[in-house]
This record gives C-alpha cells, structure tokens and sequence, in this order.
C-alpha cells in the first residue's frame, strides 16, 4: 500500500478516475455476471487510493462488445478522449484484456496516459506509464493479452475445420434438405417441395437462362418454397413468387448436387477496419466433399449450369450497383435512374439507319421477377 500511495499523488487526485467495464458478447453479459460485478467492484479501490464515489466515473458503453479493435467501441473511445484532455487521474480495468485485446489499441492508451500522467490500476496493481519498467510490463501484458486471442480463435477455428472436412458441421441447409434424426443431410419429406426444386432445375435445363427459368415459373402460376431469416431456421415454410435472385442461389449451390462444402466465402480487413468479403469455387473450399448426401443433380449437370450461367452473364449480365465506364457510344452508362422504380438503367444498342445508337432500358424488376421492362429511353439524341 506504501508503493500504491507513492505513485498516487495530489495532482492525480484533482482529476477523475475513470473505471472501463466491458464484456465481449451479449451472452457473457446475461450469463457470466460475476465477471461484471468484478469490475464494478474497482469502484472500491478507487476510494481507498484517495477517490471519492462522485469523482470515480463508470463507462460501461461496451458491454457486449469484443475487444479485438477499438473502431466500434464507443466507451473506449470516449476513454481514450478523456485521458488525452487531461481529466483522467486514473484509469481502472479488471485486467489488460478488458481494456483492449490489441496491441495497436493498448500502446496507443499508453503513451497518451504516459503524455497525460494518468496511472493504469488493474486486479495486480497500479502502474504508471510514464515510468519505464511500469511500462515495460504494462506492454507485456497487452501483447499476451492479444496473442491469447489468437490462441482462443487458433483453437475454435481448428476444432471447426476438423469437423468441416470430415463433412461433420452443421450448418444452414438451403431449401429441399433437412437434417434427419441421426444429424444426417437428407431430401425434405416434402414432396412438393422435392418436386418444385427438382422443376427449377429441370425448367432450367429446358430453357438455358435463370431468368427465362423465372418467367416459366410465373407463366405456369407456380410459387417456389422458401424459409424465412427472422426466427431461425426451423420456421414454417413460405410459399412466394420465384425470384431471379433465389434462382441464381440455387443453381450456384453446389449443395443441391450432393456436394458439402465450407469456406467459400473469405474475408480480410481492409486498412479502414471494414471487412472485404470474396467468393471463391466450391474446389477451392477449405472443406469440399462430393457425395455427401443426396442431391438434386449430377456434378456434371452442376458444371454444365455453371458455364451456362458464365456464358449468360458475359453477354446480358444485369448491370452492378455502379459499374464503370465500358466500351460504348452511351455517354450515360451507368448513372441514368428509373424515375419511376429507382433503380439503376442499363444500356442496349440497336443497330438503325443512322448508324448503332443506345437505349436507356430499366429491367431490375423484369429480371428479378420475370415481368416487362418498367421503362426504356432512346438514347439517340
């Protein structure tokens, strides 16, 4: 307590102590409650190094929030603001890992609280920044801190993948599967709904084109099955209009031709925080597994969908959400709006007297729901 005391001083005392509670999910915050009253209770050691309860402040804005980065963590953030304006005399953490699971983060707050002369008080102690072997174990702590993270994350994922390629997983089974009483993928008991997956494919075979697939469903007056996100996955069936949309997810899974794959979705992070997202082939999977249940199709039929779906969309591709400029006489491709539905217009060229001219044509709606282009604008003059 002579070495705690030593290091709090007067001019610490003039400003605030601020206390930083966060748990990472909103499920250890309903479940693991000791946790949180431990963190609360640094309120006490507050007072007893000098502080009274006013001038000791909670901010516990991050309950349920990792503490991986410290770009969606409106508490720290607002911590790290009060101890760079020079109001915090202390700043109290249950452990390193409350404060901040990575490195960047953590020594930021450090030199800050070093420039600013605000202690550091954890369960082990109080520690100031400014002092060098302080400092040196307070940058011990944030890097076991991290790179017990990493082993936590190293762990579960390791676990996930064992399971993903011996075709183990669960995972969210597309319409037409269902799981049975031994955990295994089987067709849905639903024979209507076998019979409507199997006509999509078949249909599609019949006409070569997702969207002449969606107009012979709505000239036919047949809806296709569908299970609703909200509510998980064991909701009651849905019964809707064939999308575009839902059409192309169902040719692109290679689920429907008996295949179990996991891992075609990657992601990394961008130098702004935010996370990039991008396909790859089902081959190319962490975990890919042919026959491992009933399917819908052959993988040959699957391949042979895939490279018409490519040839289709190298020649009639609905236009992005903002594609750039492409070879062309229109001077507007790519920033002309439907104004009556909003969406975006894409371009088609005719070949007339005066030579090859554009039209402006709106077909989202068309495409998507196999109905007649909401609009078209000759792009001549």
């Amino acid at each position: 307590m002579i070495e705690l005391q030593g290091k709090v001083t007067a001019r610490h005392l003039k400003r605030k102590a601020y206390l930083y509670v966060r748990q990472s999910t909103l499920r250890q915050v309903l479940e693991n409650t000791e946790s949180t009253k431990r963190q609360y209770a640094l309120r006490q050691r507050a007072v007893a190094l000098g502080w009274s309860e006013d001038e000791t402040v909670v901010i516990d804005h991050d309950l349920g929030q990792s503490g991986a980065g410290a770009a969606d963590r409106e508490g720290f953030q607002r911590l790290v603001t009060e101890v760079g304006m020079g109001r915090a005399g202390i700043v109290m953490g249950l452990e390193v890992s409350r404060l901040a699971r990575n490195c960047a983060d953590w020594h930021r707050l450090l030199e800050i609280c070093a420039l600013s002369d605000t202690l550091i008080l954890d369960e082990d102690g109080v520690y100031d920044p400014s002092h060098f072997n302080d400092r040196l174990l307070l940058g011990l702590k944030g890097t076991m801190s991290e790179a017990e993270l990493h082993v936590m994350r190293a762990r579960l994922q390791g676990g996930l993948m064992a399971k993903a390629r011996r075709g183990d997983l669960a995972a969210p089974l597309p319409i037409g599967f269902v799981y049975d009483h031994q955990n295994r993928v089987v067709l849905d008991p639903d024979k209507q709904i076998q019979e409507s997956v199997r006509h999509l494919f078949l249909t599609f075979d019949r006409t070569g084109s997702a969207t002449a697939t969606v107009k012979a469903f709505k000239k036919e007056g047949l809806l296709f099955p569908r299970r609703p996100r909200k509510g998980g996955w064991e909701g009651p069936i849905l019964w809707a209009p064939l999308m575009h949309s839902r059409a192309l997810f169902l040719l692109h899974n290679p689920r429907y031709a008996g295949v179990f794959f996991y891992g075609q979705l990657r992601q990394r992070k961008a130098p702004n925080g935010k996370r990039i997202y991008k396909r790859v082939p089902p081959e190319e999977c962490y975990a890919f597994i042919r026959d491992a249940h009933p399917g819908y199709i052959t993988w040959e039929q699957f391949e042979n969908h895939q490279r018409r779906l490519q040839e289709n969309s190298n020649a009639l591709g609905p236009d992005r959400t903002k594609s750039p400029p492409r070879e062309g006489l229109a001077l507007l491709q790519g920033l002309v709006i439907c104004g009556r539905c909003g969406e975006r217009m894409t371009i088609r060229y005719h070949q007339r007297k005066s030579g090859i001219v554009p039209d402006y044509v709106c077909q989202r709606d068309g495409i998507e729901q196999g109905k007649s282009a909401c609009q078209s604008i000759h792009g001549e003059a």
